[in-house]
C-alpha cells in the first residue's frame, strides 16, 4: 500500500504542477519578462505598459519590458503579435483574428496575450488580468487589485471573442473611455481614442431623418419629399416620402456627405423621427399594405442608400430602426447585407424577460426579424426616464435577455440607460453587470450582481441584494414601463416600502453613514391604504424635531 500512496502523491503533485506551470510573480519578486514587438501598435503598447503596472501593484514586483528581444527569453510574457508571438506559438496565426477576438495561452514558461486589430491585445491583457488575476474595474473611480504576493497561473488555452459586435450599455457612469476599455466596451459614447483601440463609430445615431433632410431648408420648395398626412404635406411631427425618387437620391446625397466628414464611422444612421407621422401617399401606403407594415417603406428606403453609397463605402453599414410603428417585420424585402436594423423594445414589461407572455408581440417581432436580417442589433431599455432616481426592479431580467438576443443571432446591443447625469437608481451594478454579459451573456447574472454588490458597496452589499429581491418580489404582476409616472407601482407603495426600510437602514450603516429617516413604522401598518404611494407619506410620517434635524453626514 505504502508504494501505491506514493505513487498516487506523486502523481497528484505532478498534476498540480501542470495547472500551475506559470509562476508570474513568487514572494513578492516577479519571475517573468513582458515581451513586445519593436513594431508594436499603440493599442499593444498601451496594454503592456497596463499589464506590466497593474501586476506590479498586485504582486509588489518590477515588470520589465523588453521591446527589441531577439533570443527566446527563459520565462516571459508575450504581449501582442510580433516575431516572438510567432516563434514561440507557430501554431497560433494572430492575423486571422478578427478585431476583438483575443488568446490566452501558457506553453511551457511562456504565456501569450495577444489578439487581433485594433482592440483584441488590449482586451487579451483585460480579460487575463479580470478572469485569471481577480482585477475588477467596478466603475470609473472603484477598482479592486487583489493583493497577491505570489501568482501562479494554470495551463491556460483560451480563444475567445465576444458575443455581440456593438457593446454599449448606455449609463452616464459607463462614457469613461478606460472603463470601457477596460471592461471591453466597443461604442463611442464618450469617445474612445485610438490609443485604447478606438470604438465602433456612428454618423449620426438616431432620429436622424430631419437633421440629413433639414424641413427649414427643403419643405419649401419639395413639399412632396415630406410626409402625406391626412390628405396634407406636412413637416410637423411627421417623417419622409420613402417612396419619392427625389427624396432617395437626395437622402443619398446628404449620407455621402456626412460619411466624408466622418472618416471614422463604421455606420450611418438613417433612422426615423421619434414620433409616428408616417406618410400616407399612394405609393407609400401600397408598398406598407403589401410588406403588412410601415416597415416595409422603411426597409426598402435604406436598401436603396446602402446600396448606392456601397462603392464609396464599402466597410460603412447603414443604419435604421424597427421602433414602435416600423418594429413588425415586413413580408418579403429583407435588409441588405449593409444594412443593420435596430430593433426597438420601449413597448415591453420591463419587470419580465422579453420572451415573457407579456412581451408576446415583441418576442414574435425578434422572431422575425431575425429571419430576414443579417446583422440585427437591438435598442432595449434599462431605467425609467421618468424617475431616474426610483426603484426600477429589472435588475434580474438583463442576463435573460441577453441570452434571448444571443439565441436569435443578435450582432449588437444598446442598452440605454439614464445617460443625461451621475445619480441614477443603481445605475453603477447596472453598467458593470450589463458589459460582462455582453462579452459573454452565458454568465450567470445573479451571481454577477451578488459580487456588484459586495465588491463595490463592501460591507453594505448583503442588505442591498436583500432590498433588491424585495423590491422585485413586491413589483410582482405590475407591467413595468420606461415611463410610469401615470401608473402606481407596488414597489413604491408603504408595505413594500416599510418591508424594505430595515434593509435599506442596514445598507447605510454598513457604508458608514449617518442619515436620519423618518420612522416609517411609527405609524400603525393598519391606517395605511394599501395602494398608498411614497409621495403620500410624508403627510404620514412625523415630522423632524429641532433638535434631531434631517440632515446627512459622513
Amino acid at each position: 500500500m505504502k508504494p501505491f500512496y506514493l505513487l498516487t502523491l506523486f502523481l497528484f503533485c505532478a498534476a498540480n504542477s501542470t495547472n500551475a506551470n506559470f509562476v508570474v510573480a513568487d514572494s513578492g519578486h516577479a519571475k517573468c519578462t513582458i515581451i513586445l514587438s519593436a513594431d508594436a501598435a499603440v493599442p499593444e503598447m498601451h496594454a503592456a505598459q497596463e499589464l506590466a503596472a497593474t501586476l506590479g501593484q498586485m504582486t509588489g514586483g518590477q515588470f520589465l519590458i523588453q521591446s527589441n528581444a531577439t533570443e527566446i527569453p527563459k520565462h516571459a510574457i508575450i504581449v501582442g503579435p510580433g516575431p516572438m508571438a510567432v516563434k514561440l506559438f507557430p501554431e497560433i496565426d494572430l492575423s486571422k483574428f478578427g478585431s476583438e477576438e483575443l488568446v490566452m495561452r501558457v506553453k511551457g514558461g511562456h504565456l501569450l496575450l495577444a489578439g487581433g486589430q485594433p482592440r483584441g491585445t488590449l482586451y487579451a491583457v483585460n480579460r487575463f488580468l479580470s478572469e485569471q488575476c481577480g482585477v475588477r474595474w467596478w466603475t470609473p473611480w472603484a477598482t479592486n487589485i487583489p493583493p497577491k504576493k505570489t501568482l501562479r497561473i494554470s495551463n491556460l488555452n483560451v480563444r475567445e471573442k465576444p458575443v455581440f459586435e456593438y457593446r454599449s450599455p448606455y449609463w452616464s457612469c459607463a462614457f469613461e473611455p478606460g472603463w470601457k476599455v477596460h471592461n471591453c466596451l466597443n461604442n463611442d459614447s464618450g469617445g474612445i481614442p485610438a490609443a485604447l483601440g478606438g470604438s465602433m463609430t456612428y454618423a449620426g445615431f438616431c432620429h436622424t431623418f430631419y437633421p440629413l433632410v433639414p424641413p427649414e431648408k427643403y419643405f419649401d420648395t419639395h413639399p412632396e419629399w415630406f410626409s402625406l398626412v391626412n390628405g396634407k404635406r406636412t413637416h410637423d411631427r411627421a417623417q419622409l416620402c420613402l417612396t419619392n425618387p427625389e427624396l432617395r437620391d437626395k437622402m443619398v446625397e446628404s449620407v455621402k456627405a456626412t460619411l466624408r466628414q466622418s472618416p471614422g464611422a463604421s455606420i450611418v444612421s438613417v433612422t426615423q423621427n421619434d414620433w409616428d407621422g408616417h406618410c400616407e401617399c399612394k405609393d407609400c401606403k401600397a408598398l406598407d399594405d403589401a410588406e403588412g407594415s410601415h416597415a416595409g417603406t422603411m426597409v426598402a428606403f435604406a436598401n436603396y442608400v446602402a446600396e448606392k453609397i456601397e462603392a464609396e463605402f464599402p466597410n460603412v453599414a447603414v443604419d435604421t430602426f424597427a421602433y414602435q410603428y416600423t418594429r413588425h417585420p415586413p413580408k418579403t424585402i429583407k435588409p441588405r447585407h449593409n444594412v443593420i436594423v435596430r430593433l426597438c423594445s420601449i413597448e415591453c414589461n420591463f419587470r419580465e424577460p422579453l420572451d415573457h407572455p407579456s412581451n408576446a408581440a415583441f418576442l414574435a417581432d425578434l422572431q422575425g426579424w431575425s429571419r430576414i436580417c443579417s446583422r440585427l442589433y437591438i435598442w432595449d431599455y434599462v431605467t425609467d426616464f421618468r424617475h431616474y432616481i426610483l426603484p426600477h426592479p429589472d435588475w434580474f431580467v438583463l442576463g435573460p435577455n441577453l441570452r434571448l438576443f444571443e439565441k436569435y443571432n443578435v450582432k449588437g446591443v444598446f442598452e440605454e440607460g439614464a445617460y443625461a447625469g451621475p445619480g441614477a437608481e443603481m445605475a453603477e451594478l447596472r453598467a458593470w453587470v450589463l458589459a460582462q454579459l455582453m462579452w459573454n451573456p452565458q454568465l450567470d447574472d445573479r451571481k454577477l450582481i451578488t459580487e456588484f454588490c459586495d465588491g463595490y458597496y463592501g460591507a453594505a452589499g448583503k442588505p442591498i441584494r436583500r432590498y433588491l429581491d424585495l423590491l422585485l418580489e413586491a413589483s410582482k404582476g405590475f407591467y413595468l414601463k420606461t415611463f410610469t409616472w401615470k401608473d402606481s407601482p407596488p414597489h413604491l407603495k408603504f408595505p413594500a416600502l416599510a418591508e424594505a426600510e430595515p434593509a435599506l437602514r442596514l445598507w447605510i450603516a454598513a457604508a458608514g453613514v449617518r442619515l436620519h429617516l423618518p420612522q416609517l413604522a411609527i405609524v400603525p401598518h393598519r391606517q395605511i391604504p394599501p395602494d398608498t404611494t411614497s409621495s403620500d407619506l410624508s403627510r404620514l410620517t412625523p415630522k423632524p424635531s429641532a433638535a434631531r434635524p434631517a440632515s446627512r453626514s459622513t
